[in-house]
């Protein structure tokens, strides 16, 4: 009975990473830009004297869903959704280069340009600082505008670019928070032709209603998988009662 308990234990543990990823899922299903988790499970032999009879599942987060988000417009001057594949280049915590498809860009009291989560923005020469104005604006290209404070608003000046890179050819992987980086190091290209759509901004590409499905059918499975270990505590005790000797 030890093979049925020991299979219905990496179920168990299975189910519980998958709904760790599909809670991940769920609470950022109003993230903008944000890239749902997928997970899968995989089968992992043992090593170790004798036959290899024993296996565990191990379920974990393999990648993101790529899929483009909904694109709402919202008539804000500082929201950009990437237009394509592009993708914005931002400073991780750690200082190094990442990359996103948030664009719900804010601007800090000292003048930095980050997006919604507080990473800041890359431009052409570092990150992108934004000086006294009266009115800031973002065109399809990337090039961030500005009004100087009591300047002439038909007379914009252009302070920076975005930074855009594309994925294409590159191996990217999705890390803990929530960002995108080449896998095994390096950076993206810049795509010069990559475009922005202006005064709107793209929403998670996480599906609720679906997600509450996933979570509901992991919740069946883990009690599925509970059910089958008392099922073998019950059947290890009828077994072990039709083995003890007559008095």
């Amino acid at each position: 009975m030890d093979r049925l308990i020991y299979t219905s234990l990496t179920a168990m543990r299975g189910s519980m990473a998958r709904q760790t990823a599909i809670a991940n899922n769920l609470a950022n299903a109003q993230t903008p830009g944000f890239r749902a988790d997928m997970a899968e499970a995989q089968t992992l032999w043992l090593d170790g004297g004798g036959h290899g009879t024993r296996a565990m599942a191990s379920e974990e987060v393999i990648g993101a869903d790529m899929r483009a988000g909904t694109v709402t417009a919202t008539g804000r001057d500082l929201d950009v959704a990437m237009a394509g594949d592009a993708m914005l280049v931002v400073q991780a915590v750690n200082g190094e280069e990442a990359y996103t498809r948030r664009g719900d860009l804010q601007l800090s009291s000292s003048g930095l340009l980050t997006t919604g989560d507080g990473r800041p923005v890359q431009g052409g020469q570092g990150p992108v600082t934004i000086p006294p104005a009266d009115r800031i604006s973002i065109d399809a290209e990337g090039r961030v505008w500005v009004v100087p404070a009591g300047g002439d608003p038909e007379n914009p000046q252009e302070v920076d670019r975005l930074r855009l890179a594309t994925p294409a050819g590159s191996d990217i992987v999705k890390g803990l928070d929530g960002l995108f980086r080449v896998k095994g190091g390096g950076i993206l290209p810049d795509d010069p032709e990559a475009r922005v759509i202006t005064r709107s901004i793209e929403g998670s590409n996480v599906s609720a209603t679906t997600a509450l499905v996933e979570m509901i059918e992991a919740s069946r499975s883990w009690d599925t998988q509970l059910k089958m270990i008392g099922d073998a505590r019950d059947m290890d005790s009828a077994t072990a009662n039709l083995m003890q000797l007559p008095r």
